[in-house]
């Protein structure tokens, strides 16, 4: 998933379960999108680009690189 913030809005590209997850998680903090930006935009006087192409690793999961066999 990944997340794009611009002056005017958010730009979330991703599978449809991600973008309803990331909503519902910032439902918790803001009412509206545009509080959602105002409030990234006063913590950044630069444009902000989130982009993440992995998912997060899961609690108790190994970091060790298995070889390709």
């Amino acid at each position: 998933m990944k997340i794009y913030i611009q002056q005017n809005g958010v730009l979330m590209t991703g599978k449809a379960w991600e973008i309803k997850a990331k909503l519902q998680e910032a439902k918790k903090s803001f009412q509206t999108v545009q509080q959602w930006v105002d409030t990234i935009h006063s913590a950044n006087s630069r444009p902000t680009r989130n982009a993440s192409a992995t998912a997060k690793k899961k609690i108790g999961s190994s970091s060790y690189l298995r070889p390709i066999v």
